[in-house]
């Protein structure tokens, strides 16, 4: 709806019902201008030069009827709300290729932008994950480096939730590093996963793998 001192917008309906123009006859329309409740076709109406928008992008749509000197909005009555609904705009043909430009335009500079973004959190991860096996190696000089490396890219993996991308994981906390090494002796060297899969419910299934837990971090500490 137009505000205080902003002239209404031309409107043009797209009838449910056959209607022909009132001037030249011409019909069954498929777009029609109301003009002293006779409808009118395009070309009558004087609007047959523009080109139809339909709606759905909001900044196509902004750019396009600002750069069109003249321009329409299209809209269709819903029965069943009992009202008018927009279904885009009529716009010069030029402007609308001009807005086109212009959103193809911002899209690639959002595409680079996440290009850049993606590369800075890739080349981020590879430096945390580099710090948390040489943290881990530090705690456990016994683990073997390739393990080490293994653990930090599972514990440190993006968007996993996993230990190693909580904040402490992330501020190398040697609480949250032990747990990370702790859950892949876990699941990598004892039977821990072949318990559950045989039913044997979690808490029963860790007491009885924790001598083995305890025995191979012993064994790396030294």
């Amino acid at each position: 709806m137009a505000g205080p001192g902003v002239p209404a917008p031309l409107v043009v309906i797209e009838p449910r019902r056959r209607r022909h123009c009132a001037e030249c006859r011409g019909g069954p329309l498929t777009r029609m201008v109301l003009e002293f409740n006779e409808p009118l076709c395009l070309d009558c109406a004087d609007l047959g030069h523009l080109v139809h928008l339909p709606r759905g992008d909001a900044a196509l749509t902004r750019r396009a009827r600002e750069a069109s000197g003249l321009w329409a909005v299209v809209v269709r009555h819903n029965r069943r709300r009992t009202r008018y609904e927009r279904q885009g705009i009529l716009v010069e043909e030029a402007a609308l290729a001009r807005a086109e430009a212009a959103c193809l335009a911002d899209a690639e500079a959002r595409a680079r932008l996440r290009a850049r973004d993606a590369a800075r959190r890739a080349t981020e991860d590879v430096r945390f994950r580099d710090a948390l096996a040489a943290e881990i190696l530090r705690l456990f000089p016994g683990c073997p480096p390739e393990r080490a490396a293994g653990i930090a890219a599972h514990a440190g993996e993006r968007g996993s939730g996993r230990v190693g991308r909580t904040a402490a994981g992330r501020a190398l906390d040697e609480g949250a590093v032990g747990a990370a090494v702790r859950a892949s002796v876990r699941h990598l060297d004892t039977e821990y996963d072949a318990l559950l899969m045989r039913g044997v419910p979690r808490r029963q299934a860790r007491t009885r793998v924790a001598p083995v837990i305890e025995s191979v971090l012993a064994a790396w500490r030294r």
